[in-house]
């Protein structure tokens, strides 16, 4: 493994010589971001809840990288704890994406406690326990990236998502907390925060002609995100470029918060 601070090839974007674990991989945003990892030279350990890897592993590969697929539901919590840490010990790793996460829509007078622990278990304590698991190892091998897929609900309170807001405003909170005890060690903790993005997530929203209207009216940027306009901040944050930020929640959002 190539440590944090070194610069792989020419480019201190370069991620040879790394590997990175990516959760929720199989589609949207860690889809874009495995592949865009794949293409900067790392090899990658893909993670997701369904059997949906095949297509992005086979991308991946044709970059140069290898790849292991891994299909674990995240809101297992003793099952992605075992998981976790067996799959660390065989596959040492220089890069966690926690990107994996849930949402439910519903007005806060008839959310249900499912859907507010189903959320929080996937979107929080899944991605702590990741962390907590792969930090450990990076901490004793005194490098390692891990990046945090937040959201412009880290920073606001959204419409009829109060479980998901929570938790984005939480994980950017552990983004910071990590990154005060573990800075000095070596391992850098930052977060992407992303706008409205064009997946499946937000296919529901994207139907709607009026609060379509009104998400686009609010972008400076006059369009809805692609997955892959995320890349660029995730190999930046995964690379050397990125050695001295730490604890950073760095908006990707066609200028939303700006507005």
């Amino acid at each position: 493994m190539v440590p944090a601070g070194a610069i792989s090839g020419s480019s201190p974007f370069g991620l040879r010589g790394r590997r990175a674990v990516v959760t929720g991989a199989g589609t949207g945003i860690g889809r874009a971001i495995a592949l865009g990892f794949a293409s900067a030279g790392a090899d990658l350990v893909l993670l997701s809840e369904r059997d949906n890897l095949g297509e992005v592993a086979g991308l991946a590969r044709d970059h140069g990288s290898a790849v292991r697929c891994v299909r674990l539901d995240l809101a297992d919590a003793a099952l992605r704890r075992d998981t976790i840490e067996q799959l660390l010990d065989d596959h040492p790793v220089d890069i966690l994406v926690n990107n994996a996460g849930q949402i439910r829509r519903e007005s806060a007078e008839r959310f249900s406690d499912r859907d507010w622990y189903d959320v929080i278990e996937v979107n929080l304590h899944a991605a702590f326990d990741l962390a907590r698991a792969t930090g450990r190892r990076m901490v004793e091998r005194g490098h390692g990236k891990i990046i945090n897929i937040a959201s412009l609900l880290s920073f606001q309170g959204g419409l009829y998502v109060p479980s998901y807001a929570a938790s984005k405003h939480a994980l950017a909170g552990l983004t910071r907390a990590l990154a005060n005890e573990w800075a000095g060690r070596g391992v850098n903790v930052n977060a992407i925060a992303p706008g409205y993005v064009a997946t499946r997530t937000t296919s529901e929203l994207r139907a709607d002609p009026t609060r379509n209207e009104e998400i686009l009216a609010r972008i400076p940027a006059g369009r809805w995100a692609e997955p892959e306009d995320i890349v660029g901040a995730a190999v930046f944050l995964a690379s050397a470029a990125s050695d001295y930020v730490h604890g950073h929640v760095l908006a990707v959002d066609g200028g939303w918060l700006s507005r």
